[in-house]
């Protein structure tokens, strides 16, 4: 692909969808990370169907979600100060390089027979760090590897879109490969897929980084983080409805091996059929928003989005025929990743510069931080009322979540756009 191919020419070519790969480094960018986050839902499917199969408990699968995604809660905000200090594409290559070795020791681990919830526990925990600096400082570097602004809200919905494209394609082969081969293979892939994303940070070409220079402390710029983000009404209704997302929403992952093996009766290929589902609504979601050039509508897309998932999760959770509850969790991922697609997205275009990191960490706690104390909460409630009913309960919550911020609509609109003249 030539990489001085003009915007026009890729609109011409491609339409506004993949306006984005008109820079150089972000199609570095977007294959290697493809090949990369395949890998990663490879072996996520294969930790969470190998936890299962070792406890035959619902809790172990919450705990590991939890301890997972926790290291986001703590870390996060932290890693977002950072965000705005240092080199961020530096951290990127060493939060690739860190799930490689834990992969590597999986692998080794799975092939010897050693294994086990302790060590999985700390494995995912491991992740979780890298994963809480990674993913602030990946939305942040978006801008500096672009280099242009008017590609941005492109970009922002291809990076979802390029994740979501391994959450539907990932699972499946993952299912596949344990049903052939055992977890084993998937964690070899999975330590096997980082190489490239490595090699394409290595090789792009920003411009050279410059410390800004400030006397501010850590503490004092992480306060005026959170201060800036809760004082910007459209950011705070945002961040609370993901983070009431996240807790009661996002945990119905860590829990589809019950609902593959125990209410609709299959195997580790129907997990990959069930995670498929959502990365399939999940990818439509993406596309939707990256097919769109302008930011006018994205409140009431949120909205939308928030009581889709709901709806959709709370059906699921009463279905017990395999068909309805594929298409149930298609739906359910095109609202989850379409929400949290458009937040991003809004939350990009409208933060100052110079607190974009650190807006964005707070961003990426509230889906990530929190989701795995929704994790274990909804991993011991169904291990009393039962997974269904837990789930069914969890959707309403969504569901409501949905329908008052639709209620904040009109507000968000007109905050926005006394902010845009400003």
């Amino acid at each position: 692909m030539n990489p001085y191919l003009n915007i026009a020419t890729y609109k011409r070519r491609f339409g506004q969808t993949f306006l984005a790969l008109e820079s150089r480094n972000f199609r570095l960018f977007f294959f290697s990370g493809l090949v990369s986050l395949l890998g990663t839902w490879i072996q996520s499917l294969a930790i969470g169907w190998l936890v299962y199969r070792l406890t035959d408990s619902a809790f172990f699968l919450g705990l590991v979600g939890f301890a997972g995604q926790i290291p986001a809660l703590i870390l996060g905000p932290l890693a977002g100060v950072y965000a705005d200090r240092v080199n961020r594409r530096r951290i990127l290559i060493l939060t690739q390089a860190l799930p490689m070795i834990m992969a590597v020791i999986l692998t080794i681990l799975s092939y010897t027979n050693n294994i086990n919830v302790t060590y999985l526990i700390i494995i995912v925990l491991f992740n979780g760090v890298a994963l809480s600096f990674d993913t602030p400082f990946r939305h942040a570097f978006l801008l500096e590897m672009i280099g242009d602004k008017k590609l941005l809200l492109n970009a922002v919905a291809l990076n979802s879109t390029l994740v979501n494209t391994a959450r539907f394609i990932g699972p499946t082969i993952g299912g596949i490969i344990i049903a052939s081969y055992g977890e084993s293979m998937c964690f070899l892939i999975n330590s096997i897929s980082f190489t490239g994303v490595i090699l394409a940070l290595l090789a792009m070409k920003v411009s050279p980084f410059e410390r800004k220079p400030t006397k501010k402390s850590v503490l004092s710029e992480l306060k005026e983080g959170f201060s800036y983000t809760f004082k910007f009404k459209p950011a705070f209704y945002m961040i609370l409805l993901v983070t009431v997302t996240s807790i009661f929403g996002l945990p119905f992952q860590s829990l589809l091996p019950v609902f593959a093996r125990d209410i609709l009766h299959g195997d580790s290929q129907l997990l990959g059929f069930l995670t498929g589902a959502v990365g399939a609504g999940a990818l439509l979601g993406a596309f939707f928003l990256a097919s769109r050039n302008s930011h006018k509508g994205i409140p009431k897309i949120i909205a939308f989005s928030a009581i889709t998932f709901g709806i959709g999760l709370l059906v699921f959770s009463l279905s017990t025929v395999t068909a309805i509850s594929i298409v149930l969790l298609f739906f359910s991922g095109f609202g989850m990743i379409a929400q949290f697609t458009a937040t991003n997205t809004l939350l990009q275009h409208s933060v100052e510069e110079d607190k974009r990191g650190r807006v964005l960490s707070i961003y990426s706690m509230s889906f990530m931080g929190f989701t795995p104390i929704g994790s274990l909460l909804l991993g011991s409630v169904s291990s009393v009322i039962g997974v269904p009913i837990t789930l069914a309960v969890s959707g309403g919550i969504c569901l409501t979540a949905g329908l008052l911020f639709a209620r904040k609509l009109g507000f968000i609109n007109q905050y926005l756009t006394i902010h845009n003249r400003h």
